[in-house]
């Protein structure tokens, strides 16, 4: 008797029940796989570059949640010149101690080869333990909020100081170093873009649950990181960078990596250093001068956007162009970068300002990943990671020096501009020239010494 009910078909009920269960799971489950199916493709799956993809993915989701409650707290919430006191004491408790411990995160990372995962599964726990201890300051911007800032950010620079240099290590076969960091820093631009606005819903909720959901997050990737392959702990075949030039008795530096590493590092300084001041810059103008007819949260909204648009474009093209004359195109987008900061300065408008945020953000992107195809030519393997470490470091230091700038200027739209095509300039200036000798008569290739 017990054979026979089991045999039978299931009733309507049951079989209903079973169909709506599917229907609302398969969006979840879908979606997993047509993300697993992206970032595992091309070989890597195989090769160990999805796995660092999705932490990157994870990585994005983590950080913008903690921006979004920093943001409430130290900008949205008081008015503009409270706000603008509160972010100059943002930069100078966590930007400024930040430029003298970024020199120093390359080479301390260097001396872990064989501890890349827990590094990394570090960084991602610090900031979780850090985004709950600040969920209790982030509501009165106590004066305790500013240290675990500072922490979060050394962390997060810590992070991605690493994955620069695990990188190289997770290449799939006949896969350019270019594209792979197209498709990493892509997945975390898309992560990020996805996270935001659910920060934004949970602050609705309270100031500190973005926090909560940070927490979460990089509590995820703390697991994540472990599960990268062993081979990205592996030293075999690497040296601490002693890069010198034929024939040089100079000290070691990336001064002596040869003109086209040498130069694209200054051009993508400029480009750090834009970022950074547009960032500060125009977080405070738009919310003095708001874009016609929107409110100022929606103008900063429409220039992330823009920004963000930008920069996704230029991955994009990163990962098509692959490593063609990375010279030529490091120099050809901070000559775009200029001509735009050049026409916001002359025709300063709401419409300027989008096409400034828009081509800063491509033409940031394009230039680094330019940089990367440089060094991934230009510097040998067995230190190429370390040079990694140390160029992420250098531009991180533009970025604040940037930012430090925007802070202190006046709230004028055209010396702004002005301001802003002076960075770049100054980039070019140094820059170009450099770069399009390389191109010409091909970089000398340096030695290890």
């Amino acid at each position: 008797m017990a054979a026979v009910r089991s045999s039978e078909k299931p009733g309507p009920f049951r079989r209903a029940g079973r169909s709506v269960g599917r229907a609302l799971h398969l969006p979840f489950t879908g979606t997993a796989k047509g993300i697993r199916k992206a970032t595992h493709a091309h070989g890597a799956g195989e090769s160990g570059l999805g796995r660092l993809i999705e932490l990157h993915a994870v990585n994005g989701a983590g950080d913008v949640m903690i921006t979004v409650a920093l943001a409430s707290t130290v900008f949205f919430s008081v008015p503009t010149d409270e706000a603008r006191g509160r972010v100059a004491l943002y930069l100078a408790v966590t930007m400024a101690p930040f430029t003298l411990l970024a020199p120093v995160i390359g080479p301390l990372l260097d001396r872990l080869p064989h501890g890349r995962r827990a590094a990394m599964a570090g960084a991602m726990l610090t900031r979780a333990l850090l985004a709950l201890t600040m969920s209790g300051a982030v509501a009165t911007g106590g004066l305790e909020l500013y240290p675990a800032a500072l922490g979060v950010l050394v962390a997060s620079k810590a992070y991605g100081v690493v994955r620069s240099a695990v990188v190289p290590r997770l290449l799939p076969p006949k896969f350019p170093l270019v594209r792979a960091n197209s498709r990493v820093t892509l997945a975390g631009l898309l992560a990020t873009g996805a996270a935001a606005p659910i920060g934004a819903g949970l602050h609705q909720i309270g100031p500190q649950w973005p926090l909560y959901g940070a927490f979460v997050i990089f509590v995820a990737g703390t697991f994540l990181a472990f599960t990268m392959p062993p081979k990205v702990d592996s030293a075999k075949g690497e040296r601490k960078m002693q890069l010198v030039a034929r024939g040089s008795k100079k000290r070691p530096s990336l001064r002596t990596v040869g003109p086209s590493v040498f130069n694209g590092l200054q051009a993508n300084a400029a480009h750090r250093a834009l970022s950074g001041f547009l960032i500060f810059f125009l977080a405070f103008l738009l919310r003095q001068h708001p874009l016609a007819g929107q409110s100022a949260a929606v103008s900063l909204a429409i220039v992330g956007v823009c920004a963000g648009t930008g920069n996704a474009v230029g991955t994009a093209v990163g990962a098509w162009l692959k490593a063609r004359a990375p010279e030529v195109i490091i120099a050809t987008v901070l000559g775009l970068a200029l001509t735009a900061a050049i026409f916001a300065a002359v025709f300063f408008g709401g419409l300027t300002i989008a096409v400034l945020a828009t081509t800063a953000g491509f033409t940031q992107a394009l230039s680094k990943l330019s940089l990367d195809a440089c060094i991934q030519r230009d510097v040998p393997e067995e230190v190429r990671t370390s040079a990694f470490a140390r160029a992420e470091t250098l531009l991180q230091m533009s970025w604040v020096v940037g930012g430090a700038i925007g802070i202190a200027l006046p709230l004028n739209g055209v010396l702004g501009m002005s301001v802003a095509a002076g960075l770049v300039a100054t980039g070019a200036l140094f820059s170009v020239r450099g770069l399009l000798g390389a191109a010409r008569h091909g970089a000398p290739h340096p030695r290890v010494g």
